[in-house]
Parts: C-alpha cells; sequence; structure tokens
C-alpha cells in the first residue's frame, strides 16, 4: 500500500490544529474554573441540562448528547448532586428510570458562569477571525463531523450540531441571544 504523505502546508494546518485542540480547551476549563468555581465536565452538563425546556433529561440521552461512557456520567453526576447542581428524579412512566434534573443552585450556577465563559470564546475565537473566516470555519468544522459521522457509529445522527435529538435545535438563549456554549 502507498501512503500518500500530507504535504507541507497540510502539515503545518494539521499541526496547528492538534495544538489549538489541546490549548483551547484547557485554558477555556482553566478560566471557567477560575471565574465561576465550575469545572468544564460540570459546566457541559449544566449547559445541557440548561437547554430542554423543563430542566431535565434521562441520563442515558444526557450521556449521548455529550458522548460520554454511562460510569463517567454516572461518577459526574454523583459529585454534582453533592454540590447541589443536580438532582435524580424518578420517572413516573417508567419505575426503574429518572431523570436528572437541574436544581435552582445549577440554573443559577449556569447563568452565572455563561457570561465569562461567552466573553473567553469570544475572545480567544471569533474576536480574532473575520466574519468570512468564521464561516468558513464552521462549515470545515460541519465537514469534519460529517465525515466522522460516516465512518462511525459513535457520533450521533443528525445534523452537526444536533447531537442525537436529546438537545432540542433552539438552545437555551441567554441574555441578548448568546446561548451558554459548552465548554
Amino acid at each position: 500500500m502507498t501512503v500518500q504523505w500530507l504535504s507541507a502546508a497540510q502539515q503545518r494546518t494539521w499541526r496547528r490544529y492538534l495544538r489549538v485542540g489541546r490549548l483551547l480547551p484547557a485554558r477555556l476549563a482553566r478560566d471557567l474554573q477560575e471565574t465561576s468555581g465550575l469545572s468544564g465536565p460540570e459546566y457541559e452538563v449544566l449547559v445541557n441540562l440548561s437547554e430542554t425546556p423543563d430542566g431535565r433529561m434521562r441520563p442515558f440521552q444526557l450521556g449521548e448528547a455529550m458522548q460520554w461512557e454511562q460510569s463517567r456520567l454516572s461518577h459526574q453526576l454523583s459529585r454534582m448532586q453533592r454540590r447541589g447542581l443536580v438532582a435524580r428524579e424518578d420517572c413516573p412512566k417508567d419505575g426503574r428510570g429518572a431523570f436528572v434534573a437541574l436544581t435552582g443552585a445549577g440554573r443559577v450556577a449556569i447563568e452565572s458562569a455563561a457570561p465569562a465563559h461567552v466573553a473567553a470564546v469570544r475572545r480567544l475565537v471569533f474576536d480574532r477571525l473575520t466574519p468570512d473566516e468564521a464561516e468558513a470555519f464552521g462549515q470545515a468544522c460541519a465537514k469534519i463531523l460529517q465525515a466522522l459521522d460516516e465512518t462511525s457509529g459513535d457520533i450521533p445522527q443528525g445534523g452537526p450540531d444536533e447531537g442525537c435529538g436529546a438537545v432540542p435545535a433552539e438552545p437555551f438563549q441567554a441574555r441578548e441571544g448568546a446561548g451558554y456554549l459548552s465548554p
């Protein structure tokens, strides 16, 4: 089999992408922890719950939306429950099932954390790009997600921004139309 190596330009782009993939999430997580006291995983759970009409989801839906394994989600939810950010509620239609629900403290936490997080995303990403570059970046991400969706059963079906349907197409909007974003 003949390997078609990356060109020099492709290699530079790939290595930049890998570096951004390491540094940007770490920086956003550090900023989030410093400004709100929330970890990146806590914020992600709260975002997903806050974007549902009633602030609750079945654990399997939450796990699918975040692409987390059941054990990771279970441990994270237990920690968040101890902090009072989420609660487990019985599911009346399924005696064995439960919901994960956003508590009042969880709602306050996400609403308090979101403005600084959105500002950090703007400062580090979107303020650095022209509108055309931001559009091209979004299109490039959508194409990569589509390729992953086509080649693996690990990515939820649906559009590049739709997840598995557990998160509504119209996410909860914070003040001035800015969504909470994921970490």
